[in-house]
């Protein structure tokens, strides 16, 4: 696995994002050369998860992975999609936290805020296990930026059930979130041995309050970065003003700002901009672009600055 990264140097050369994509990608295992790996600690899930699944012994696991994928250009964001939570332990927290080309962004899927629910659904976590590992990754990753999916009206979902759907939301503070409406799909276990018993209205209404509950907390989230600099990855022009351009800032929030430089030099799709954020709403950022900057560039300054403030 290792090998196969490193022999993409030029094959990725000037490509400025790749994203790591799979189904449960952070429990990616590559059996293929066999053998332990011998640099890190053995795999372990996250305290206070468990799984269904076997455990799989030697081979290359997500976080040789990520190394791997992150070393192959420190100007190259990596991001990955779409995780279980399960799988953050401490050592990819930190192996996050070590690299600034490694987006700090997490992807949490609780889908529910309540423990009765989320054993219901074989989840393999309670309430409580799931905001000891946000508190975690907030602690390892200052600033990180965390997503989730929630669920509206699984089986036998109670308003108290809810409520704590609800409340974790307002706890977490997500960056953004994606909600859906339970419905009941064949060959799951809740088809086969729970009863879809929640009315359409009701689903509606909830699904209509977490949808509400997602937008302010994305909205604090964003506006806890207005006044900040962040970098932004130049995606396309504007789909409002062919004089504004469009990208996205390390947490994965959209940005808008001006087509060109202070100098008034023209900034360029795939450009590195470092970016005022002057104002936000729930799903957009706005900004006015400082600088062109690369990653190693943009995180040096930072650390310099921080250094220099009181």
């Amino acid at each position: 696995m290792s090998k196969d990264v490193s022999n993409l140097d030029s094959v990725l050369k000037g490509i400025k994002e790749v994203i790591l994509l799979g189904q449960n990608v952070n429990s990616y295992r590559d059996l293929s050369e066999g053998g332990v790996c011998q640099n890190r600690t053995a795999d372990t899930l996250a305290p206070g998860f468990t799984t269904v699944y076997r455990h799989k012994v030697g081979g290359h696991r997500f976080i040789d992975l990520l190394d791997a994928a992150s070393s192959v250009d420190p100007n190259m964001r990596i991001r990955f999609a779409s995780p279980h939570p399960k799988d953050f332990n401490s050592d990819v927290l930190h192996l996050i936290a070590e690299r600034p080309n490694v987006c700090s962004q997490l992807h949490l899927p609780a889908q529910s805020g309540s423990s009765s629910v989320l054993e219901r659904m074989q989840r393999g976590y309670t309430r409580e296990a799931y905001l000891e590992l946000v508190d975690r990754a907030k602690s390892i990753i200052p600033g990180i930026a965390i997503t989730s999916d929630f669920i509206a009206g699984f089986c036998n979902e109670t308003e108290d059930d809810h409520r704590e759907t609800l409340s974790l939301i307002d706890y977490v503070s997500y960056a953004y979130g994606f909600c859906f409406p339970f419905s009941l799909r064949t060959k799951t276990r809740a088809f086969h041995r729970l009863v879809d018993d929640v009315p359409e209205d009701v689903k509606a209404r909830r699904h209509n309050e977490l949808k509400s509950a997602l937008r302010a907390s994305s909205l604090r989230f964003n506006e806890s970065l207005v006044g900040s600099t962040q970098l932004a990855l130049v995606e396309s022009v504007s789909k409002r003003s062919p004089f504004e351009l469009a990208g996205r800032i390390d947490a994965g929030v959209k940005a808008i700002f001006p087509k060109y430089y202070p100098d008034t030099s023209e900034i360029q799709i795939a450009d590195y901009v470092a970016l005022r954020i002057d104002s936000c709403t729930s799903q957009t950022l706005r900004g006015t672009p400082l600088r062109r900057s690369s990653i190693v560039d943009f995180y040096a300054n930072t650390r310099l600055r921080d250094e220099l403030l009181p």
